[in-house]
């Protein structure tokens, strides 16, 4: 990255160096997808722990601020940079350190939330063997339906293909599907509380409220968790046809949006239906032998697929780039050498899936750690962006008043980052010990 182009080019629209073809429907699907994951069961219970439906929206819409705000700020540092990846962009903009920083915090977070999906799928698919088989004695069932069976065989069948693309544009097809898989869960949880869930005795409980400041502070992890698309931005960004940062803007605002949308009636009907009772996967306060639910429990396991080979994209991105590096001290073949080739992509897919498959089957629960890899997502939400618009707007001739301003959004979003970090951090180290 040489300073002379950083100082030559404007701030309202700065194509970035790659093959661009992705539309904006399909950004905008992609964008939507990333975010919308496993993160949506746990939102009835954050609006419990945040004391009920108004604290827990507030935290939300001021959530919401920075999260399109991150979008808008990774896209202006990428076509800055002129570079395609996050950790690229980290990297060019705020030098090594920082960049080693944020590869290690990428691939421990995108290998943890790519584990937590798994997890999620296998617990779909034992409660649909169980509802299935509900007739035969739980040490009767067949082998072919315990987890460590089925699992693998998904991953193999389905996953893996899913996940060896090359561009992530090809994404936008799969996205589709599973941003309807989560709308149907969505729409479930709305209907049931009207109609009620089987076996429900509806009893009038008190209106919760925050036990302490810190109780509503504690769902920020939940929030960074379920909104955590900005690892995929960069890529999204440098893959659209269309790369002027107020298109980007609309994008991500569309896209946050919307997924707002799904989240805020998850969070408000799962949480109203339960109240207090409400359980920290939404699902699982819903009775097994209830066929909507069933199919929920389906759709959503489609659409934590879709998502996967996402996460595994820009985990790829980061073990790629350490290949690239590796192969310009040590001399090798073109065909090794080049590390987005099919031999070398294939080989990183399969070892990111059975890596992950294998902690998935082995670890304990992951339930406790949710907090942390939320408090990781700051950095990517938070820490990272505001770092790189600190530094960005160093090389770029704009005006004192307006560069003053930039500067103290950086500062504090790199601040709000650091304390969401060490309050999840900190809690989750609590509730381990």
């Amino acid at each position: 990255m040489e300073g002379q182009t950083l100082g030559s080019r404007g701030l309202s629209e700065k194509p970035a160096a790659t093959s661009p073809g992705l539309s904006s429907l399909g950004a905008v699907f992609i964008l939507l997808k990333s975010a919308l994951g496993a993160g949506l069961l746990n939102f009835p219970w954050a609006f419990h722990k945040a004391g009920g439906v108004a604290p827990a929206f507030l935290v939300e819409l001021v959530s919401l601020v920075f999260l399109i705000s991150g979008l808008v700020i990774l896209a202006y540092a990428a076509s800055v940079s002129g570079q395609a990846t996050y950790q690229g962009v980290v990297g060019g903009l705020c030098g090594p350190a920082i960049g080693k920083l944020c590869e290690a915090c990428f691939i421990i977070n995108l290998l943890m939330i790519s584990v937590a999906f798994l997890r999620v799928i296998g617990d779909q698919l034992e409660k649909l063997c169980d509802f299935l088989l509900s007739s035969a004695p739980p040490a009767l069932q067949p082998w072919y339906t315990d987890q460590r069976f089925t699992l693998p065989l998904l991953s193999v069948l389905v996953i893996l293909p899913l996940s060896t693309p090359k561009e992530i544009s090809f994404q936008k097809y799969t996205s589709i599907l599973g941003t309807l898989a989560a709308c149907y869960l969505a729409l479930v949880i709305v209907v049931q509380y009207y109609l009620g869930p089987q076996g429900l005795v509806r009893e009038p409980r008190p209106e919760p409220s925050p036990s302490s400041w810190t109780s509503v502070f504690s769902v920020f992890p939940t929030i960074c968790f379920g909104f955590q698309c900005h690892e995929a931005a960069v890529s999204i960004y440098c893959s659209m046809r269309n790369q002027s940062l107020s298109h980007w803007a609309l994008v991500s605002v569309l896209s946050l949006l919307g997924c707002c949308l799904v989240y805020s009636l998850t969070g408000l009907y799962g949480f109203l239906t339960f109240r207090t009772d409400v359980s920290a996967d939404i699902l699982m306060s819903y009775p097994g032998n209830d066929g909507v639910i069933i199919v929920a429990r389906v759709l959503f396991a489609v659409s934590i697929v879709t998502v996967y080979p996402i996460v595994l994209f820009l985990g790829r991105s980061v073990m790629q780039d350490f290949w690239r590096r590796s192969c310009c001290q040590v001399c090798m073949p073109r065909a090794l050498a080049n590390p987005s080739g099919l031999g070398v992509r294939m080989s990183l897919t399969v070892l990111w899936v059975a890596m992950t498959l294998a902690m998935a089957l082995f670890l304990p629960d992951l339930s406790e750690i949710i907090g942390i890899i939320g408090g990781i997502s700051s950095f990517f939400i938070f820490i990272f962006p505001g770092l790189c618009l600190i530094c960005a707007i160093s090389t770029e001739p704009i005006g004192p008043r307006f560069k003053c301003c930039l500067e103290v959004w950086g500062v504090v979003s790199v601040l709000v980052g650091t304390f969401i970090f060490g309050q999840s951090t900190v809690a989750a180290v609590l509730e381990l010990f």
